[in-house]
């Protein structure tokens, strides 16, 4: 079931590399992205244990990445990259 379209949302910050981390343990809405920093750094985003990109290799900026996410938001980063996510709750 779809959700209604946020136009604002939680900030969360990710700075761990090599990990999975949950940005959000329930289902959301994913807006996007802003890369605070990066040094050859990577992510792949998932949906509970299901990855819904390959591996992004982004540049630093805001990147617009509207999913619905049906679980809980999680990603996985490697080499050294600070990421703040931006989600709307379902609840």
């Amino acid at each position: 079931m779809s959700q209604p379209v946020a136009e604002c949302g939680y900030p969360v910050v990710i700075t761990n590399a090599g990990t999975n981390t949950v940005v959000c343990p329930a289902p959301c809405q994913l807006l996007g992205f802003y890369v605070n920093s990066t040094s050859s750094g990577t992510l792949i985003i998932k949906d509970g244990g299901t990855a819904i990109t390959g591996t992004i290799t982004p540049a630093i900026g805001f990147h617009r990445f509207p999913a619905d996410i049906g679980s809980s938001l999680v990603v996985t980063t490697a080499n050294t990259v600070s990421i703040t996510f931006f989600f709307a709750s379902a609840n």
